[in-house]
């Protein structure tokens, strides 16, 4: 049953004529009357009894027509709110961003473009990575800020690059060095973020290069709380120097030049963005700096 044929059933049941009903359709007596055995055949039942002034409802088209009225309103108020959710002024924008970002680049990045397009709201989801990763697939977020560039088809823009140091307590041995190898940590105990999430795999591969695995004495997914760790003499870690200093530590910058990360905007490329996610994406391409 198409939506266009309980149209045509309200019609029928509002002027209650199959020939004037037609016309005012716009289209043939015969095919409104294919229309109307065809959903009649699919109830099962017939919902119109012939009268010599025309047709009216039976039972049973009462009963079908309330529904066919309530399910036609019911289409036309998804298609008001779709047309307002995608409307490139006053629609709604998904964007996922990783927990680091939420006191830094994102507020900078929602300032801005709230000055750009005040009318459109955009709807934040604060999650790790692997999380991030699965809201693009399925398609729950259009846009996300991340660290981590995902093959295949995604889009990326580059927003800002971050110098990771290592964060140590003030009475560390290293605390005065200028600069230090991971190497040099290989007895020390590690403070990170646990197994999948985007900033380990970066971590692990840091490791990988120094040549060996780290002790680990603690994971957190929120790396101001890694850094208040460090501060109690629970270990040391490896972060965006950023985060260096909040609770009394010591960042000290690695020798290492893969000691850094690169956050962006990333997309799925497989289909168009709505209107409201591509004027964001169009604006953060034409106006931030890139770094």
């Amino acid at each position: 049953m198409l939506l266009r044929d309980l149209d045509w059933l309200v019609a029928l049941a509002d002027h209650q004529h199959m020939t004037d009903t037609a016309a005012i359709l716009g289209v043939s007596q015969p095919t409104l009357s294919r229309a109307l055995a065809r959903i009649e055949a699919e109830l099962g039942t017939r919902l119109f009894e012939r009268v010599p002034t025309g047709v009216h409802l039976n039972p049973d088209g009462e009963l079908v027509v309330a529904a066919a009225r309530d399910l036609i309103g019911r289409y036309d108020q998804l298609t008001v709110q779709l047309a307002a959710r995608l409307n490139p002024d006053s629609g709604v924008v998904r964007l996922a961003f990783l927990d680091s970002m939420a006191t830094s680049l994102v507020p900078q990045l929602l300032r801005g473009f709230h000055q750009h397009a005040p009318g459109v709201r955009v709807l934040l989801s604060q999650e790790p990575h692997h999380h991030i990763r699965n809201d693009l697939q399925s398609g729950a977020v259009e846009l996300a800020v991340t660290s981590w560039q995902e093959p295949g088809s995604f889009g990326w823009l580059p927003l800002q690059r971050e110098r990771l140091v290592l964060v140590v307590p003030p009475a560390h041995r290293l605390r005065e060095r200028k600069r230090v190898a991971l190497a040099d940590l290989s007895d020390d105990e590690f403070v990170t973020t646990p197994v999948g999430f985007g900033y380990r795999s970066l971590l692990d591969g840091l490791f990988a290069e120094a040549g060996f695995l780290p002790k680990i004495s603690f994971e957190s997914a929120d790396l101001a709380t890694i850094e208040g760790l460090v501060a109690a003499g629970l270990g040391v870690a490896v972060l965006p120097e950023q985060f260096a200093g909040a609770s009394g530590t010591i960042g000290l910058p690695l020798t290492t030049p893969a000691a850094r990360r690169i956050i962006g905007l990333t997309w799925r490329t497989d289909h168009p963005l709505a209107p409201p996610a591509a004027r964001f994406h169009h604006f953060l391409e034409s106006t931030w700096p890139r770094p």
